[in-house]
């Protein structure tokens, strides 16, 4: 992934919860199949992917329920809010992301959709196994602990 300080690098979509509700055991970047108009709508900054997933169907990768607002300029050429757009990997990449969803309980989320430094839309998708609450709990007093931990430090 590019550097945060690359000017063409903008972030444009982020699923923040999917760290909390999913164990993520790798990542892959890929890149997305859009419109005009999607794009467009994008550059402006309106679009969720919170609520997504991905799927492998028909020896295909698909996101799945993601949403991009419409584009107004587009007229009648616009595109549709929730389409399922295909995704784009390699034959190799496609075998290891479908070998590791056949595994129990994993499964393919999206965790943030993003210019890169040449300016094509990709998309980072975690292969991931769901948290049960009990873990949830877990994660969540690491993480206040560490705040704690941090005004503590500051304090003295």
């Amino acid at each position: 992934m590019a550097d945060k300080s690359d000017p063409n690098y903008k972030v444009i979509a982020e699923n923040r919860r999917a760290r909390f509700d999913y164990f993520i055991e790798s990542d892959l970047e890929v890149g997305i199949m859009l419109t005009g108009s999607e794009v467009k709508s994008l550059r402006v900054g309106q679009s969720n992917i919170a609520d997504s997933y991905a799927s492998v169907e028909g020896g295909e990768l698909w996101l799945i329920n993601s949403y991009i607002a419409p584009y107004k300029q587009a007229g009648v050429f616009g595109h549709e809010e929730r389409a399922r757009r295909k995704l784009l990997v390699s034959r190799k990449e496609l075998s290891r992301l479908w070998q590791a969803i056949g595994r129990e309980g994993m499964t393919l989320v999206p965790l943030v959709m993003y210019f890169n430094r040449r300016g094509i839309v990709k998309l980072k998708i975690g292969v991931g196994k769901g948290k049960k609450i009990a873990d949830k709990r877990a994660t969540e007093a690491k993480r206040d602990w560490g705040r704690q931990k941090q005004r503590l430090l500051k304090q003295g």
